[in-house]
């Protein structure tokens, strides 16, 4: 396994290593980020807690516009990239990779970030996803464990650990009131209320379980075991909740933004959201999201584009559907690229917000045209990572993504070596010098 990073804390002027303070506790919880650190971190040169967001495609991105014809670092722009020469060396393209065993066209959307084989039948149960491992380990230390966001629609490709879909938020009026408008008195006390009730109900629950538990059989305590897991994990959840009603929100200097009604205007709601999704960044309300760019059916408003999105996806390589298809994938990078810039632009003493948010790019399909989940598209970028080239693997015998996303892990302090179907970290992604 690779070696992760060695992330420390001051207090007081004494520098404490995260992984000894979880090997001497006994307990495999990590110092929370503290605002009162900053000062320290100023001069000491330690790093800013790292974060994770994901863009997902429901439809895939045209290969032959996106992937450079060359390896390495030299690399000619594609079309696609050609807009983001001022970031070549913030991020990395990859090619010849997908996730081993899954098929099912669109179906595989389930598995984007949990890199589940969910069969063809759709049947199969679901995992835990990329976003959602972070938070349950990595997100007790901000108000939002996780952000789960969509352009529209009611799905999104990020899973409990128990395979239930997390539905998306995608209001951005919605969002912006859940990150920075205080609730009212009345509404705080409802909340604490609520909090309150479901506390008994879990104490509740849990005395009658343990009172089964001497005559189950051996296969029944191990799944009652596993329900008592879970209601420990509720209630400190819970406890993490009551803890953050009681706390302000914070104040941004940004009015609240009106929702776009056009269903189609993909590319207008990614640019809000990503406008809030900086936000929640910067005021470390959540150090995990992910935006779900579903595939939505109507006509995108951009110019020279007269036919659906969906319908353009399905375009059996016709030259004029190839050619809107173009400008609107043209258009959802460079959101994407804009949102980096956003990252890039924000600094504070412990560097740019882009070198702690590691942000990545794909969908599960490879050929929306013909539901190939081979080749998936693959841009990520930010983090501790260093970046700036076209990693290209076998486009016929793929390389397993699933590392990257042991990568990701590793960067955020987590001591994996395994995620789903992967083999090991990412080959040929280095940590920074």
């Amino acid at each position: 396994m690779a070696s992760p990073l060695s992330i420390g804390r001051y207090i007081g002027g004494r520098r404490l290593d995260r992984r000894n303070v979880l090997r001497g506790s006994g307990v495999a919880m990590s110092l929370p980020w503290l605002a009162a650190m900053q000062p320290a971190l100023a001069t000491s040169g330690a790093k800013a807690p790292q974060r994770f967001v994901a863009f997902t495609l429901g439809l895939g991105l045209v290969s032959s516009n996106l992937v450079p014809k060359e390896s390495g670092a030299g690399y000619s722009a594609s079309r696609y990239l050609a807009g983001m020469e001022d970031l070549r060396d913030r991020f990395t393209i990859f090619s010849g990779v997908s996730h081993p065993g899954v098929k099912g066209g669109h179906r595989a959307e389930a598995s984007i970030l949990t890199a589940s084989p969910m069969g063809s039948s759709g049947r199969a149960k679901n995992t835990i996803s990329l976003d959602q491992y972070l938070a349950k380990y990595r997100g007790n230390a901000t108000r939002f464990p996780s952000l789960v966001l969509s352009t529209g629609g009611s799905t999104s490709p990020c899973y409990t650990e128990n395979g239930a879909m997390i539905p998306p938020m995608d209001r951005a009026s919605r969002l912006f009131s859940l990150l920075f408008v205080d609730d009212s008195p009345a509404s705080r006390n409802q909340q604490e209320e609520r909090i309150k009730q479901g506390r008994s109900i879990m104490d509740l629950v849990g005395s009658e379980a343990k009172s089964l538990q001497q005559t189950l059989g051996a296969g029944d305590r191990d799944r009652l075991d596993s329900f008592f897991t879970s209601v420990r994990d509720l209630e400190k959840r819970m406890a993490e909740t009551e803890k953050w009603s009681k706390l302000p929100k914070p104040h941004v200097d940004r009015s609240a933004p009106v929702d776009i009604t056009n269903p189609s205007d993909l590319i207008g709601r990614q640019k809000t959201m990503c406008e809030l999704m900086k936000l929640a960044l910067q005021t470390d309300s959540t150090r995990y999201i992910t935006l779900h760019l579903p595939g939505a059916g109507g006509v995108i408003p951009i110019d020279g584009v007269g036919e659906g999105y969906h319908n353009l996806s399905h375009h059996g390589m016709d030259d004029s559907k190839l050619e809107q298809l173009a400008l609107v994938e043209t258009a959802l990078i460079q959101e994407w690229a804009n949102f980096l810039r956003s990252l890039r632009d924000h600094s504070d003493e412990s560097g740019d917000l882009l070198g702690s948010t590691s942000v990545l790019l794909t969908s599960n399909l490879g050929n929306a045209s013909n539901h190939d989940n081979r080749n998936m598209p693959v841009l990520f970028a930010g983090g501790p990572f260093a970046h700036g080239s076209h990693l290209a693997f076998d486009q016929r015998n793929n390389y397993p993504l699933p590392n990257l996303f042991v990568s990701v892990l590793q960067a955020n302090g987590l001591e994996v070596d395994r995620f789903a179907t992967s083999t090991g970290t990412m080959q040929g992604l280095e940590f920074r010098a």
